[in-house]
């Protein structure tokens, strides 16, 4: 009944060509509108789960909660010196500031008048108090310097090491580790080639390694939402800024750009250009696979328009069920040529394959009628089946499947309904050709009867694969780390790798929530006593230990070394006569003990006397390299000299707010230790966190819920799927058999393609793991053209015109997904990869274990 209704509808279609012709351009038109309306992409990985999940939202509590840790966009500065660092990231940072188009809030972490002022509080008394010594034994220099603080004061300085020498003093002690750099850029100012010389190491020694190496200038940009990439201008503006600072001018310093909002752009960037590259590559692949299936262009373009047509309704549904996709549903263009073009070709090589008894051509009208009834039913089965393959995704909490899973789900339905009546009516307008010859592979004749005759042994063959898949099932690994998926090439991506080094900076924190100080303290104390854990960093972290004996400690230093680094009028900048007289004076003096100068003294002595005789330009230039950074040093080392008593009360509101909420809530930010973008290491540092508090959030612990869902999603959702598929060839099918000989090579070509994946190896993702759905929908869509012709007593399944049907569909597929295996995207490529084994797995299955699973009839045997 069914099939005589599939071919009156063709009869209908292919009559009122025009009509039908004419309805489809105007859905087309009003689906391409809508897209353009509606229709957007997020790159927001954290949008891919539902937001009822506990996990999510804890996460985007903390994120309401501080607002200035979201949708960051960070400059990241690297210099030859710190001071050269420093002093980029103040003039980016003043820049930014300026620029009220682009960026709402701009700061300098690194640079915060509370950690510079009391710094040494936070070494430990063991280092503080080595270094405060070296700091005294160093008075006389620095006394010289801060009175001069030029070249000509330098050399003075030199000079007094010379004459201590003479004296049998020595060199003092917290000078041994910068002469070298004395030596050093004396030498290149004298050679005529200066370079600002680092004077941080030597006033503030280990106080300079508390933070990371790299200065950050960090915003929170203005976002265009018209835009697929929001950010873009706000990273061009800043882009611009840091090509604009001096020491970047002079490569000196360097600036890379990175933050949620860089890496967000970056990815929808390589994606889309994947997507869209992907989808133009299989648009022209199919065509040549085309070519060699129906070989006649008069067939060809009715397909190739139906399946753009079906495309662009099934682009404009997606645009009323879900308006902004992610990046896996952005995959349902590519997953829709590679499945629908199989309806479409089916039911043309049907078509070219209509013979009348005697063996003539009948019309194409008649052709069309007949290629209706008797591919009608079986491409609805494989459509609805696909179908409910895809749809049992939608009820998951993994919204980026179940978006996918709704959009192909219906697309299959749509690409159904254009099978049966847009393709007849475009056949009968470009007047399709019936073939000649052999509509099937008659050559694979023999292989039929091969598979046939030793049916059993095949069987058995894909049993005892199937039982190696089976034991192969545990070692499946699934890396849920969203940073995997990324293009590691890009410039986001190389400098968050550059924070992965540094504890502090780890894009792999953990953080916590709790009511109040009280046990915000408490619950500090045991994360820090976990092995995984690096640092807990929260407001009561921000009170140094011992304070009382630290500062008793900095006061003495104080006491001793500020009267004479602090000074009212200090001498003005030196004329070229000075400095060359200061270099001739120092010079002598280290003659004097020449033969008990250490090797860099010894260079030192010979570039004095290098610029003593240097041209004046040379002198100055060489004055300004030597002592350009040393008033803000002294400065800030009478700032660090006169710390006062840290609590918690006197911490200031602009550091306050990252760690206290003003009901009195503390957040705790919990930093690893290890290699964290191994899953092993981050799964070992969140088990232990839960262990302590198992409502932890962050970026460690979303990542690890993250996978527990996509599994769990998976999980229900195949259970799902199989039963919908079952109940569906039940229905159509009517008989167990037949419906167990369709799913038998469903489950096998699964189990197959764990072998591929476990052997090769190829790790699962939440990218690449749409390869289920798919392998469901296509698996039913291969086989159940065969179990139904068999059904319908079609002898040599491997002869007849739907196995050229199925080859031909699986290669123009493996055209759709080989473009994806190919894109620069990391989590699109191995979406490609592992869709071609799955897909090279169901082809298999179909052509060689559906026709020896078989039963026998008595036709067989004639």
């Amino acid at each position: 009944m069914f099939s005589d209704l599939t071919g009156r509808l063709n009869a209908v279609c292919a009559r009122r060509a025009p009509l039908v012709l004419a309805l489809f351009a105007l859905l087309c038109a009003g689906c391409v509108a809508l897209s353009i309306t509606r229709i957007s992409v997020t790159t927001d990985t954290s949008k891919m789960f539902a937001n009822s999940l506990p996990w999510k939202k804890r996460s985007m509590e903390l994120t309401r909660l501080f607002p200035q840790d979201s949708n960051q966009l960070v400059a990241i500065i690297d210099s030859r010196i710190p001071e050269q660092g420093r002093l980029a990231a103040r003039q980016l940072a003043a820049t930014l500031s300026q620029d009220h188009t682009h960026f709402k809030t701009v700061s300098l972490p690194g640079d915060n008048a509370f950690y510079n002022s009391h710094g040494f509080l936070f070494l430990d008394t063991k280092d503080l108090e080595p270094l405060l010594d070296s700091i005294v034994s160093a008075q006389p220099f620095l006394g010289t310097l801060a009175a001069d603080p030029s070249a000509r004061g330098l050399f003075g300085a030199l000079g007094l090491i010379g004459e201590g020498i003479k004296a049998g003093q020595g060199i003092p002690s917290g000078f041994n580790g910068a002469l070298d750099g004395f030596a050093n850029s004396l030498t290149a100012a004298a050679n005529g080639h200066p370079q600002d010389m680092s004077w941080q190491n030597l006033l503030i020694g280990k106080l300079a390694e508390l933070g990371s190496q790299y200065e950050f200038v960090v915003t929170q940009p203005k976002l265009d939402y018209s835009s697929f990439q929001p950010g873009e201008s706000a990273t061009t503006a800043m882009r611009q800024a840091i090509n604009n600072l001096e020491f970047v001018k002079t490569k000196e310093a360097s600036g890379i750009i990175t933050g949620e909002v860089k890496l967000s752009d970056e990815e929808f960037s390589t994606v889309a250009h994947g997507m869209v590259l992907g989808l133009i590559i299989s648009l022209v692949l199919v065509a040549v696979w085309l070519i060699l299936a129906v070989h006649s262009p008069r067939v060809i373009i009715p397909i190739l328009l139906t399946l753009i047509s079906g495309l662009l309704l099934t682009t404009g549904f997606a645009a009323l069920a879900v308006g902004e996709l992610n990046l896996i549903s952005v995959a349902f263009a590519i997953l829709f040529v590679g499945i629908a073009v199989d309806f479409a070709i089916q039911y043309s090589v049907r078509l070219r394959g209509q013979r009348n008894p005697d063996g003539s051509h009948p019309s194409l009208h008649d052709a069309i009628i007949l290629t209706g009834q008797e591919s009608g039913a079986q491409i609805l089965v494989a459509a609805l089946a696909t179908a409910a393959g895809f749809l049992a995704f939608y009820p998951t909490s993994f919204i980026g499947v179940a978006q996918l899973g709704l959009i192909a789900g219906f697309g299959m339905l749509i690409a159904f309904f254009c099978t049966m009546t847009l393709l007849p009516a475009l056949l009968s307008i470009f007047h399709a050709k019936l073939g000649n010859g052999t509509p099937g592979f008659a050559f694979m004749a023999p292989a039929d009867a091969f598979l046939r005759h030793k049916r059993r042994q095949v069987v058995g063959v894909f049993a005892l694969l199937g039982v190696v898949g089976l034991a192969l099932m545990p070692l499946l690994k699934f890396d849920a780390d969203p940073l995997h998926t990324k293009d590691p090439n890009t410039e986001g991506m190389r400098a968050l790798h550059l924070l992965e080094a540094n504890p502090l900076t780890t894009p792999y924190s953990a953080q916590v929530l709790t009511p109040n100080l009280t046990e915000a303290a408490r619950q500090a104390a045991a994360f820090s006593k976990l092995p995984s854990v690096h640092d807990v960093l929260w407001l009561g972290a921000l009170v140094p230990d011992d304070q009382k004996t630290k500062l008793a400690m900095i006061e003495d230093t104080a006491s001793i070394l500020l009267p004479t680094i602090t000074v009212a009028n200090p001498a003005p900048a030196p004329d070229a006569a000075a400095i060359r007289a200061a270099a001739v004076t120092a010079a002598q003096k280290l003659d004097a003990v020449k033969d008990q100068l250490p090797a860099p003294l010894e260079k030192i002595r010979q570039a004095l006397h290098t610029l003593s005789t240097a041209q004046d330009n040379t002198l100055l230039q060489a004055s300004t390299s030597l002592t350009r950074f040393l008033p803000d040093e002294l400065s800030m080392l009478r700032t660090a000299l006169q710390p006062t008593p840290v609590t918690m009360e006197s911490i200031p509101q602009d550091v306050r707010q990252d760690y206290v909420l003003p009901d009195g809530r503390a957040r705790l930010t919990i930093h690893p230790k290890g290699q964290m973008s191994e899953t092993p290491v981050l799964h070992r540092f969140v088990r232990e966190l839960r262990s302590v508090n198992p409502d932890v959030a962050g970026p460690a612990m979303e990542i690890t819920e993250s996978a527990n869902t996509i599994v769990h999603a998976f999980t229900v959702a195949a259970i799902c799927a199989l039963i919908m598929i079952a109940i569906i060839l039940l229905v159509v099918l009517r008989r167990l058999l037949d419906a167990a000989l369709v799913m038998a090579p469903l489950l096998m070509s699964a189990l197959l393609t764990v072998i591929l994946v476990v052997t090769v190896p190829e790790t699962l993702n939440y990218a690449n793991i749409i390869a289920l759905p798919l392998l469901l929908g296509v698996g039913v869509s291969f086989n159940i053209y065969f179990v139904m012709n068999w059904r319908e007593g079609v002898k040599g399944p491997l002869t007849s015109p739907t196995a050229r049907a199925v080859l031909f569909s699986a290669l123009t597929t493996a055209t759709a997904f080989g473009s994806l295996a190919r894109s620069g995207h990391p989590g699109t490529a191995s979406m490609g990869r592992l869709l071609l084994m799955s897909l090279g797995c169901t082809l298999l299955c179909t052509l060689v274990f559906v026709p020896a699973l078989l039963p026998k009839r008595p036709i067989d045997e004639a």
